[in-house]
């Protein structure tokens, strides 16, 4: 007798939520370009049709793609600041969050492609979400520390920088491959980050 394998019924929050799981690991393993509705819908089991209705474009699942990235991403770093501010500072801790989210989590990739594709108005979620981090991390900066916008601008663009383009620059200048974060760091303490008692 041979068996017929059902799909499993998933609600629409669970179908959109393992969509996007599945298109950030597209991204992650093969980049942007490969993460199409039919690559998506083919990892999930799930229809194209299905996917259009939760998304209603390739555009529509990059977007929305990159507003759960960006919620992800902010939500990890404001969690560990609290939880530093807490107890004992750790700012490699938070450099590294934000080089992995740009790097391994491919928010550099899918950032890029965005822009080049011409779809700068695709990056507002992320812009956003850094922009509310940083107001909420405002309140209890002190005033003995470089200004937050300017440590949070250097260390995304650091963290942007070295997700496109560290490994080979660091290779053509012989320098260690976690180099751009050891920089990062080190201006981060500079700055005033990490001093306080």
């Amino acid at each position: 007798m041979v068996s017929i394998a059902v799909k499993k019924r998933l609600s629409p929050e669970e179908s959109r939520a393992a969509a996007l799981d599945a298109a950030r690991q597209i991204l992650i393993e093969s980049g942007p370009q490969a993460v199409t509705l039919k690559a998506v819908a083919a990892r999930i089991d799930r229809t194209h049709a299905n996917l259009l209705h939760h998304f209603g474009s390739a555009a529509g699942l990059h977007q929305a793609l990159i507003e759960s990235m960006a919620e992800f991403v902010t939500t990890t770093i404001r969690e560990t600041v609290f939880r530093q501010r807490a107890n004992e500072q750790n700012p490699r801790e938070v450099v590294d969050l934000a080089f992995d989210a740009f790097d391994t989590g491919g928010a550099g990739a899918l950032a890029s492609w965005m822009i080049l594709s011409g779809n700068e108005d695709a990056l507002t979620p992320i812009l956003q979400a850094i922009h509310d981090l940083v107001e909420e991390l405002r309140e209890e900066h002190s005033e003995d520390e470089a200004p937050i916008e300017d440590e949070t601008l250097h260390l995304v663009l650091m963290a942007l920088g070295d997700a496109l383009f560290g490994a080979p620059l660091a290779r053509a200048l012989g320098l260690p491959r976690t180099r751009a974060r050891e920089i990062a760091y080190e201006s981060m303490i500079n700055s005033g980050i990490g001093k306080r008692g």
